[in-house]
């Protein structure tokens, strides 16, 4: 079996986390001062490892081996939430980092094509998996020219800033691969609720989105009666209520929904709210399961209207992603390396999250390999996993990529 260089993997960890770090977290959204540091960065880590490397003309930085294919393809995302953990996305770029470095370090395996990639805005600043979209060529250009972050900064401009508006767009070359892996912290706990050390990726989860309007009459809230008011607010907390319970009824153990985004106007305690806005989003391994979630969403807006004064309103946001299988063989690699570094401390499972995996997967066979999370925490600064955890992922994935370029 293979070792990586572990004291080197966890440098470089720690160097990346450097930059943008605030607190425990990191501060690295995509195309931010930050974010850019840390890609320079790494195209100088490629290089130094052997690797030819460019950032191509959305962000993405590319380290291309000098072998010829088969090739496989290994990496994440660089950028953060606005306050993130230090691992998600950085995780699997470092891993590939190090696996193209151990395997040209060893006269076994340094004829093997190892290529790394950091994909940009997998997060979503402006447009959720930028980087694996453009590099797969479903980029939608119109989409693309009007994306703006949440400050109104358009993602146009933001590439301008960058230095790279002149710069090509890199895309993938199915024909040198024979896949693509992405390894990436958990994000949730069950791999340390179950004492297991790496999850194989069976699919990755498809997800709804919807966005409830309510308009009602704003009015004094002292001098208006309960019986005549049309309040915003009050239809707001039915419908989600209702859409609490209903959905319970339909979820399976996968199914999970947020009602993450909640404006009342005009917020204030002495005025009856003329206004609300409501944000769903419900997630499943199950296309038939989100179908029955979509139907439910109509079925509890028109059962909530009959009895509230206030008019919702209920649209789709953006369309709605179907689940991912990922290949088979691939996920039978992982398989065969983590039971020789973790026998009966694995287990194969779904991801409740989305990943560039599921972009690639479209025109490359993909898989992915998780490590524990530590208390199931992500998208927080005191997101972590334990050392000898990152290390273990690091040598299972190196093992796997010898084994599929072997075969």
């Amino acid at each position: 079996m293979i070792e990586i260089n572990s004291e080197r993997l966890l440098d470089s960890l720690y160097r990346l986390r450097d930059i943008g770090a605030v607190d425990r977290g990191v501060v690295r959204p995509a195309f931010s001062d930050a974010d850019m540091h840390a890609r320079h960065w790494l195209r100088q880590e490629f290089i130094e490892a052997g690797l030819r490397a460019e950032i191509d003309g959305v962000g993405n930085v590319l380290g291309i081996s000098n072998n010829s294919g088969p090739a496989i393809l290994l990496g994440s995302h660089l950028d953060t939430q606005p306050k993130g953990g230090w691992l998600d996305g950085a995780l699997g770029v470092i891993y590939g980092l190090e696996v193209a470095r151990t395997l040209s370090e060893n006269c076994l395996t340094n004829h093997l094509a190892v290529d790394v990639v950091a994909f940009q805005d997998e997060e979503s600043r402006f447009l959720g998996c930028l980087g694996s979209r453009s590099f797969v060529g479903i980029l939608d250009e119109d989409t693309f020219t009007n994306s703006i972050d949440k400050d109104g900064i358009r993602l146009i401009d933001a590439i301008d800033q960058a230095g790279l508006s002149g710069a090509r767009r890199s895309k993938l070359d199915p024909d040198r691969y024979l896949g693509f892996l992405e390894a990436h912290i958990e994000q949730g706990p069950h791999l340390e609720d179950e004492d297991m050390k790496i999850g194989v990726v069976t699919s990755i989860v498809g997800l709804g989105s919807r966005e409830f309007v309510f308009r009602g009459q704003q009015n004094h809230a002292g001098t208006t009666m309960m019986q005549v008011r049309k309040d915003a607010a009050t239809a707001l907390f039915d419908l989600a209520h209702t859409l609490n319970n209903s959905f319970s009824n339909l979820a399976t153990p996968s199914t999970v929904w947020t009602m993450g985004r909640v404006l009342v106007e005009p917020g204030a305690v002495s005025i009856i709210p003329g206004y609300a806005e409501l944000g769903l989003q419900y997630r499943d391994p199950s296309n038939e399961i989100l179908d029955l979630l979509d139907a439910e969403v109509d079925l509890v807006v028109k059962e909530v209207s009959k009895r509230v004064s206030a008019k919702i309103s209920i649209k789709t946001v953006g369309d709605r992603i179907k689940p991912i299988e990922l290949d088979f063989l691939l996920r039978k690699n992982l398989g065969l390396a983590a039971e020789q570094y973790a026998p009966n401390r694995w287990i194969d499972m779904p991801s409740g999250a989305y990943h560039d995996a599921a972009i690639i997967s479209q025109l490359l066979p993909a898989a992915m390999l998780f490590i524990p999370s530590i208390g199931g925490i992500s998208h927080d600064f005191s997101e972590d996993s334990h050392q000898d955890d990152i290390i273990l992922g690091c040598n299972v994935l190196a093992e796997a990529v010898i084994k599929i370029l072997s075969d």
